[in-house]
């Protein structure tokens, strides 16, 4: 079978490999549709903590069953199934606690292990949720989506309330989108007009607010001088990240989605006297996979994909994928031809 594999910092290869063989527990699936990733780009790149090579990569994927044993889900072999591509270990007290998402022993899939740009994989079958309902496209992003809802439900967004979003990259617009269902006013902020405008056309946010345009200013006008009760950061930027609070309402929500590598410095007066919830978000729970599942005809899955091809243009493409002028918001490629 046919594999793609980043061999080291800016060199994939299309390879050829013998078809995995499943093990008891697991589960042998065609993939058929994986969706790029910031990860994927970073490993690319070679600016990836925690990383080594060469390394399968792939963790956005659509796929269905071709052998699977008995199992509680009821999934069958020519299912079609979500893979949470994080593998907990169901023992350390993150899992016992039910936060499989930031298990102490997490293997993410194509990040620690081999990931889904493959014809064939094997993985556990405790880790696979029944999609029949959805397309490929969809299940292919119903993972980024899914890190969107988990951000969603830490900060327990509520009716009415005015969320900032920070950042119109793909994780981003997911919060966006699912805080919008539960009836968030969203106001989306970034420096890229292009981002901007999808997110008020497709997406339908509330506001848009230019990064680089007195945000504080504009969102303190939009609230009537009240601020944001919940800030999400998508962006991972160190300047945004440190910039957040200062569109946070008195009493308000931090919720730190993207990640930066430094250290990030706060005014502690100003955070104190807002009494700042300051909370992180990875990952995501398999009841932040399954509303996903149950909300995704809300989403404009097709606009979200902007760029695919056949994973045997998907080298050529890759390097494009990096440039912002080429207007990729979401690429994925098609692995079953």
């Amino acid at each position: 079978m046919k594999y793609i594999v980043c061999e080291k910092p800016g060199e994939f290869l299309l390879k050829e490999k013998e078809a995995p063989i499943r093990k008891p527990g697991e589960a042998l699936l065609q993939i058929n549709k994986v969706g790029i990733c910031g990860t994927d780009l970073h490993a690319y790149g070679g600016n990836q903590a925690f990383f080594t090579y060469p390394r399968i990569l792939g963790h956005e994927l659509a796929s269905e069953v071709l052998e699977i044993d008995d199992n509680a889900q009821g999934i069958e072999a020519g299912d079609k199934v979500v893979i949470m591509p994080y593998v907990s270990c169901g023992t350390c007290i993150a899992c016992r606690n039910g936060k499989t998402n930031c298990c102490t022993n997490i293997t993410v899939l194509g990040v620690h292990g081999d990931g889904g740009m493959q014809e064939q994989i094997t993985v556990p079958t405790n880790i696979l949720l029944k999609a029949n309902n959805l397309s490929n496209d969809q299940m292919a992003i119903v993972e980024p989506l899914a890190i969107g809802a988990h951000a969603v439900r830490r900060a327990a967004v509520k009716k009415d309330e005015f969320v900032v979003v920070v950042g119109c990259g793909p994780i981003g617009i997911g919060i966006m989108k699912l805080a919008q269902i539960e009836g968030a006013k969203v106001i989306a902020i970034d420096m890229n007009e292009e981002r901007l405008a999808y997110a008020k056309d497709k997406i339908g946010v509330d506001y848009v607010v230019n990064a680089g345009n007195n945000p504080v200013e504009k969102i303190s006008e939009i609230t009537n001088g009240e601020l944001a009760t919940a800030v999400f950061d998508a962006s991972g930027n160190k300047f945004a990240l440190e910039a957040g609070p200062s569109y946070m309402a008195h009493g308000g929500r931090f919720v730190l989605v993207g990640l930066s590598k430094g250290e990030l410095t706060y005014n502690h007066p100003a955070v104190h006297s807002k009494e700042m919830t300051l909370m992180c978000s990875r990952n995501a729970t398999t009841e932040d996979f399954e509303h996903v599942i149950s909300v995704l005809d809300q989403f404009p899955t097709e606009s979200f994909i902007t760029h695919n091809v056949p994973y045997t243009e998907m080298i050529a493409n890759f390097d494009s994928w990096l440039k912002p002028e080429t207007g990729v918001i979401k690429a994925t490629v098609d692995f079953k031809l």
